[in-house]
């Protein structure tokens, strides 16, 4: 914790390393009540920095390092004492060690004493469920030893782990195992890891542990046999199989897709119960949050195989976008995470659909990352300055830094965007480079122009296009006008931001829902019926010619471009989109944007004090998609799904909570009435396919289940008895996590008490020892929007299962209530924003991290009515004056009250 301010760091500020790193050799002894690191580094001043005068001494060489008992340090086989640096001493303060080189290369030794076994904060060494391990990225390596602790200093590994053998019978680090064997203590054992490819601190990983793993083996397309293991604890050996099948079509994806093959020996995973992120992509040896690995039918969701399936993807995709070729400094994230989650989406929409991963991905988007970008701590996919960089593992970072790269895939083609990664790879391998120099690399394999498109790495907010049309009739022409404008984000005035370069992918229908050739003034006849324009000026028209009717404009296709677009559809024309537009996406978004429109008209009856009248044209529309069998059932379920309460909130003006909550309940329920039989026939169908058909993850059987759960979660708004009958049969005799938790869910959301309270009470009884499986039954009460959530989540926070110290139990109780339970949490008596205030200034005390994250509700305070606001704005105040904050929380509060 600090007391004084923390400081700003400024990308403008970079400057190259003093000095590099060539060679690190890490010797660990691990106990019970301590560790000994013992670090030797073989250095030398950096050829790239300035020549020094003649005669003038070389700079000193501050290295990082934090909660650190430094034991001894040896600079040139000369031992050191604390004192003059010219005279063979070293200065130590809280966060470093400096020392005095006296030659251009030299040998560092030291040796510390680190406590993994109180490491609350999970970052650097620490211990989970008896067994040692390490997270270091962004910044935790200097919680484990004294080095230059930044992604642009690169260098070998060598790492030794002794430990208990009976406790710690499996020791792990980064690269290939080269030497293992007994101590000559007797009790303990020691191994040996070397790792031949350069890299940062941040990527070190090292695991000792008492572990069971699965092994398979993957062959490379040279013919390189590939050693595959996923390590975990004993009881859990039997759900690794979905883990290893998803590693594997994974490194196959990757060498088909991107020509990238493996490149170590051995590939491992091993599964951590107590981990802050989802997992680390640490060279040769991943690190996972186990809710990340676990998949079985029986304890897992079709959302978590999937969620495990492009998480093992991501995570093995780093091996190339992130490892062999990494950031050179912290502002430069987004070229290894927007990079990395923009191949694992195409790999995960190869695997499954492609329409609904991409309706998936835009729908969170929209939702969440928006929301951001209008939010306080908005701030551009390359930031010009953080105080924590922990707190810019965003959704600005790596989701919108994946349509960025995917709006340079769109401008190039599939050819060109693989000429020019295969350029980048071929370039940077074994360096740590910039955005820009992946922009290059694009740049230059395809002969093209990018520098009006690097404005998205340094503009933040959220562009508005607004699109405007007009037909010409006797000369056959239809033009579109775009016009282009981002809001004010902090630092960033809106009048000073310029255009973007903005891909809008389209296409013209008739009134026949037919496809209209598009050919602009001064091109040959056209023959393609869908393409991409480049917008690219703050108004721009283009104009078609030989139109031979009034068309319908079907824009911004498979969502070309993260931008709010805006163009004049009545609800009409909305409904002919559904049923005619050929792009799947934009069917769905049709479907959603006349959801909107209707659920707009609800809030503003709601408001007046009107009786609630739904427009009937929305629940036509649905009827139609629901009957129609040809329609792939995963994209049924999408376009069943109203927009949510978050999404409605992100498009409002100032957010009504209990309006919106009433609106969109009562169209749930109209659509519940209305479309009752055609659900109730979907719904018998389906699970009687799923009763005889053995669980398979995989996405036809993810389609039926996803159809029959959405229909399970309206009929049960009807509540005849008949439905409450199948949900209970459901629960009762499901045989896959998918159908019983959905039960589970609509009985928890329903009026029926005795039925609920049944239910909650065996599904706890059942998987009581399962801890992963307890996060979702913590998770479906804690979103709960029945009356009473608050004094739910307070007294789900005294159950056994649950505890502060696992960020799983925090984001699964806490975060589901206050991000998802929205009419709950912004209660008006602001009792949901205390209970969140209190908890973040808990947290702040041992586990920054999580802190700072759990925040994000409060600080959109300025959405919300003034009573609201006032009310949070208290609560963010509360919490600037609760004492000394880490600088993850105090970022993310001082930036909220600004």
């Amino acid at each position: 914790m600090r007391t004084d301010q923390p400081k700003m760091i400024y990308l403008k500020d970079y400057q190259a390393p003093e000095y590099l790193i060539d060679e690190t050799h890490l010797t660990f002894e691990l106990f019970d009540d301590h560790s000994l690191v013992h670090a030797q580094l073989v250095m030398r001043r950096n050829p790239d920095r300035a020549a020094l005068a003649q005669g003038a001494a070389l700079p000193p060489l501050e290295l990082d390092g934090q909660q650190l008992e430094l034991l001894s340090v040896k600079l040139a086989d000369v031992d050191l004492s604390e004192g003059d640096l010219s005279q063979n001493g070293y200065q130590l303060t809280s966060d470093s060690l400096t020392v005095q080189p006296t030659s251009e290369t030299f040998t560092l030794d030291t040796t510390v004493k680190i406590h993994p076994e109180t490491n609350t904060a999970l970052e650097g060494l620490y211990k989970s469920s008896g067994m040692f391990c390490t997270q270091c990225e962004a910044e935790g390596f200097r919680k484990i030893t004294y080095y230059l602790d930044r992604p642009d200093v690169m260098s070998t590994f060598t790492t030794t782990v002794s430990a208990n053998k009976q406790a710690f019978p499996i020791l792990l680090s980064n690269g290939n195992l080269i030497a293992a064997g007994p101590s000559d203590d007797s009790q303990r054992h020691w191994a040996t890891w070397e790792d031949p490819f350069k890299k940062p601190a941040y990527l070190f990983a090292l695991v000792a542990g008492d572990l069971w793993c699965i092994e398979d083996t993957f062959t490379t397309m040279s013919q390189r046999k590939v050693t595959l293991r996923i390590f975990v604890e004993p009881e859990n050996v039997d759900k690794c199989q979905h883990a290893m099948d998803s590693l594997k079509k994974s490194m196959r994806w990757d060498e088909e897709v991107y020509g990238r093959e493996y490149d170590l020996d051995i590939f491992m995973i091993v599964a951590v119960n107590d981990f802050n992120m989802g997992a680390m992509e640490n060279k040769g040896l991943n690190i996972f949050n186990s809710s990340a690995v676990l998949a079985r039918a029986e304890t897992a969701t079709d959302a978590a195989h999937q969620r495990v399936e492009a998480i093992v993807a991501h995570e093995y995709f780093h091996n190339w976008t992130g490892n062999r070729v990494t950031c050179r400094d912290w502002f430069q994230l987004s070229l290894k995470e927007g990079f990395t989650v923009f191949r694992d989406s195409g790999f995960s929409a190869d695997m499954n659909s492609a329409t609904v991963k991409r309706i998936q991905d835009v729908a969170y988007l929209r939702t969440h990352q928006f929301a951001e970008d209008a939010g306080p701590m908005a701030h551009a996919v390359r930031p010009d300055s953080f105080i924590e960089i922990s707190n810019f593992y965003t959704l600005t970072v790596y989701e919108k830094g994946a349509e960025v790269v995917g709006m340079i895939h769109t401008l190039l083609g599939v050819e060109g965007f693989r000429k020019g990664s295969d350029l980048f790879f071929e370039r940077h391998d074994g360096q740590a480079v910039t955005c820009d120099d992946f922009v290059k690399a694009m740049e230059d394999a395809n002969g093209v122009d990018f520098t009006q498109f690097k404005r998205w790495y340094s503009q933040a907010g959220t562009p508005r296009l607004a699109v405007s049309e007009s037909y010409d009739a006797a000369a056959k022409t239809y033009s579109l006008t775009f016009r282009q404008s981002t809001p004010t984000t902090p630092g960033q005035p809106g009048d000073q931001k310029l255009p973007f370069v903005i891909p809008v992918a389209m296409g013209l229908l008739d009134a026949q829902g037919q496809e209209l050739p598009l050919r602009l003034q001064g091109e040959a006849p056209a023959v393609n019926t869908s393409r991409v324009l480049s917008v690219i000026e703050a108004e721009q028209t283009f104009t078609f010619i030989d139109i031979a009717e009034q068309p319908l404009p079907s824009l911004l296709r498979g969502f070309s471009a993260p931008v709010k677009l805006s163009f004049p559809y009545n609800r009409d024309q909305l409904m002919f989109l559904m049923q005619h537009d050929s792009d799947g996406f934009n069917r769905w978004d049709a479907g959603q944007q006349l959801s909107v429109q209707v659920l707009q008209d609800l809030i503003a009856q709601h408001q007046k004090g009107e009786p609630l009248v739904m427009d009937q044209r929305l629940i036509t529309a649905l009827h139609t998609v629901l009957t129609d069998e040809s329609l792939d059932q995963a994209m049924v379920a999408e376009m069943l799904s109203l927009p949510g309460e978050a999404y409605l909130i992100e498009i409002s003006e100032v957010a009504d909570v209990d309006a919106i909550h009433a609106a969109r309940e009562f169209a749930r329920q109209q659509l519940a009435d209305n479309l009752s039989d055609a659900l109730w026939q979907r719904y018998q169908a389906n699970r009687e396919l799923s009763k005889q058909t053995p669980y398979v993850a995989a996405s036809e059987h993810f389609a039926r289940r996803a159809l029959q759960n959405i229909a399970l979660s309206y009929l049960m708004q009807t509540g005849k008895p008949e439905v409450l009958a199948a949900a209970i049969d459901q629960f009762d005799t499901a045989d896959n996590m998918t159908e019983r938790l959905t039960a589970l869910a609509v009985l928890v959301n329903s009026p029926f008490e005795a039925e609920k309270a049944k239910a909650l009470e065996v599904f706890a009884e059942n998987f009581k020892d399962n801890a992963l499986v307890m996060d979702q039954w913590f998770s479906v009460q804690a979103g709960s929007t029945l009356p009473g959530g608050l004094e739910r989540v307070k007294a789900l926070m005294q159950h056994p299962a649950f505890t502060m110290k696992n960020p799983n139990k925090v984001r699964a109780l806490i975060g589901a209530f206050a991000g998802q339970n929205l009419i709950n949490f912004h209660a008006a008596d602001g009792s949901g924003y205390r209970f969140l205030a209190d908890l973040v200034i808990e947290l702040n005390g041992f586990n920054p991290q999580i802190a700072s994250r759990q925040l994000a509700p409060l600080t959109r305070w300025r959405k919300y009515d003034s009573a609201r606001q006032a009310l949070m704005k208290a609560e963010l105040e509360r919490i600037l004056a609760s004492g000394p904050l880490s600088p993850d929380v105090y970022e993310v509060v001082s930036k909220s009250l600004a």
